[in-house]
């Protein structure tokens, strides 16, 4: 959900360019972006409804000269809601911050980023569980290359974790998926926009849990404005979600998940 790389004059440096010349993963759960998601999971924690709620984005800062690297900060507050409680009671919130390094040259593209993660408990899940709290917190270092096919895409890399707490959590993640934009619109919504179709899938193994891969899926419809001189970036989705496998969810890394459910994406 990201603009085209826009015209820039060979030889200029481009300060808060819209958009990002590698495109965000559609199906990473930790991938900053606004969405709000209503899920059925299935884990040691919950065994029905859960909302998942993310508040984030990448800006960039500096476009380099010819365009094709760029330098941004991306941010991300990932939390899951027990619906099933009276007060609808958190239960855990992650908290990203990192700054990507992207490139793209023709079919090819790139994203180098260090970030950082810290992971809370919510207070009234705390006073009702009294689970054993985890002080998850690390620095990342994470390289992802990916390639365009036509309207596919695949990208593969991982991660290494430079930093951590736990001190034993071992460092290595691998990550790697594939994505499906079909450039011809299946609905037309006036001003609202033209609906596309998108989906992807994306796998996660982390050496912390043995290798186990953690896979997520993505399919749904994206629409972004047709209305005059309205940004090219603002798009909205609707997409079903589907995840099985170690929990994304940083306090029960431990731990398995498997849910599905539909969530509202924003893109400003």
């Amino acid at each position: 959900m990201t603009a085209p790389v826009g015209a820039q004059t060979a030889g200029e440096m481009e300060a808060l360019p819209p958009g990002d010349l590698f495109r965000p993963l559609l199906a990473d759960p930790k991938q900053p972006q606004f969405f709000a998601a209503f899920l059925w999971a299935k884990s040691a924690q919950v065994k029905d409804q859960v909302a998942s709620v993310g508040l984030g984005e990448n800006i960039g800062l500096v476009r380099g000269r010819g365009g094709w690297w760029q330098v941004s900060v991306a941010a991300g507050v990932f939390s899951q809601f027990d619906m099933e409680r009276p007060s609808y009671d958190l239960i855990n919130t992650d908290f990203i911050v990192g700054f990507p390094f992207t490139w793209r040259r023709g079919v090819l593209s790139g994203r180098v980023r260090v970030y950082h993660q810290s992971s809370h408990l919510g207070d009234e899940y705390l006073l009702r569980v009294h689970p054993e709290r985890v002080n998850l917190s690390f620095e990342a270092a994470e390289l992802i290359v990916a390639r365009d096919f036509g309207t596919l895409r695949g990208y593969a890399g991982g991660e290494y974790l430079v930093r951590h707490e736990p001190s034993d959590l071992k460092p290595g993640v691998l990550h790697a998926g594939l994505e499906w934009r079909p450039g011809t619109p299946l609905v037309h919504l006036g001003r609202t926009g033209s609906g596309r179709f998108l989906a992807a899938l994306d796998a996660k193994a982390p050496q912390e849990r043995e290798w186990q891969v953690g896979w997520g899926a993505r399919a749904g419809l994206e629409f972004s404005p047709s209305a005059p001189g309205t940004e090219v970036s603002r798009r909205w989705s609707i997409q079903i979600h589907a995840y099985r496998g170690p929990t994304p969810y940083g306090q029960f890394y431990l731990e398995n998940v498997s849910s599905i459910g539909v969530g509202l994406h924003f893109s400003l």
